[in-house]
């Protein structure tokens, strides 16, 4: 679902897509609805968020509230569709240029099959191609089977934020079997910036210079304490490993998963 300004761009939006020669920038992983998770509150919050985002650069986000885990049932598929037309419609009033479509940030659980089967969980862009996996932030689940069971019904796992879970820093050992089960990594753009403090910083740079991650997005909650920061990232990525490389991690990947193309990383590492 987009908003039917897009096209009509803020000057930030159309400076990145002349940049890189493309229709679009995405932002697959973004708490942006009103009043389901830890992101804003209010309409009104969303708005400033989305305006934010728009001022980012970005001219389309996946809004992925979290399912499963501590919000269990809370935010079913139905529930995230429809605060998806409230906002696109809230959007369009307000005049903010921003595409928005439905998805989800979702905590692995063993249920994930069944849940898929029956429509209670959102793939990206709710397109039946990624699926957005968290993993807990307090212990280590091996997300092995969940990536083979979803592989094996036609979805790759993106998972989400590895570099801020304190049980996976000083190796990418984890990364590269998560790989070559068919799983990609995606990054907070907060994370190359030090936002989330010199553990996450270190191993998400790690992870970047190795080849390991394949993705960026902002995962904003709000305007102040989790705001967009893809702009900043992405200079940031340009200077260390190359305006190409970065491309492919804010531009084109993200582009390719909203297309429902797979993402494909080579398996050697360095």
């Amino acid at each position: 679902m987009s908003t039917p300004l897009a096209g009509n761009w803020l000057p930030e939006q159309q400076r990145r897509l002349d940049e890189f020669n493309t229709s679009r920038c995405v932002d697959i992983h973004c708490h942006c609805l009103p009043g389901l998770d830890d992101g804003p509150a209010t309409m009104d919050e969303a708005l400033a968020l989305c305006e934010e985002l728009a001022r980012d650069g970005v001219t389309t986000v996946v809004a992925s509230p979290h399912q499963l885990g501590r919000y269990d049932r809370l935010n079913s598929a139905s529930v995230i569709r429809e605060a998806v037309a409230a906002l696109v419609a809230a959007l369009a009033s307000q005049q903010i240029p921003l595409e928005v479509f439905a998805g989800g940030d979702v905590r692995i659980d063993e249920r994930l099959p069944r849940l898929l089967e029956a429509d209670e969980i959102l793939t990206v862009a709710d397109a039946g191609y990624h699926l957005l996996l968290e993993l807990p932030h307090e212990l280590f689940v091996d997300p092995l089977p969940t990536i083979d069971v979803l592989r094996e019904r036609g979805l790759q796992s993106i998972l989400t934020h590895p570099e801020r879970h304190a049980y996976l820093y000083g190796t990418t050992d984890w990364a590269v079997d998560w790989i070559k089960h068919g799983a990609v990594l995606q990054i907070t753009a907060g994370s190359l910036l030090g936002d989330f403090g010199s553990h996450a910083f270190e191993q998400a740079w790690q992870l970047v210079e190795r080849g390991l991650v394949s993705l960026v997005a902002t995962d904003a909650h709000d305007t102040r304490r989790r705001p967009p920061r893809l702009t900043a990232s992405l200079t940031s990525l340009a200077e260390r490993i190359g305006a190409d490389a970065a491309r492919a991690l804010v531009i084109d990947n993200p582009q390719h998963v909203l297309d429902g193309r797979p993402i494909e990383l080579s398996q050697s590492f360095s």
